[in-house]
């Protein structure tokens, strides 16, 4: 129906179910931990850590490449056999520019979700994607 006063504004909602509109809440979820570049030359880029043990460096056969030359070939190695459990570590495999996280450096650290990995220029974030569990309380 036409709106009778010239001029008037008139509003217009896109139905929600519209194929236009993007359904960013309703993505799934990874079901393996990951590690995100957020600074760095392969910014943006995520690898999803998908073995109990994964190796970080600049040679192409590590799990996680990082391709610059301030990372060592064997850089450091990250351990999530135990990941279902929370526990996640990383270790650095004696590089000359050392592993930092959460902005210390360390020969060995835990991880938790949103911890981030300096390794040479690149600055990582770590994301264990743990579905959320749930708190039973008492009424």
């Amino acid at each position: 129906m036409p709106n009778p006063v010239s001029g008037a504004t008139e509003i217009f909602r896109m139905p929600a179910a519209d194929a236009t509109v993007p359904d960013l809440m309703g993505t799934s979820r990874l079901a393996h931990p990951t590690l995100t570049i957020v600074k760095g030359p392969q910014i943006g880029e995520t690898f999803e850590l998908d073995s109990p043990e994964i190796t970080l460096g600049r040679d192409p056969k590590n799990s996680v490449f990082l391709n610059d030359m301030t990372v060592s070939r064997h850089h450091a190695r990250m351990n999530l056999s135990n990941i279902s459990s929370g526990i996640a570590t990383i270790e650095d495999l004696g590089s000359l520019n050392g592993t930092w996280v959460d902005g210390a450096i360390a020969s060995r650290a835990g991880l938790k979700d949103g911890s981030t990995i300096q390794i040479g220029t690149f600055r990582m974030v770590f994301h264990t994607n743990a579905r959320p569990r749930r708190i039973d309380t008492e009424a």
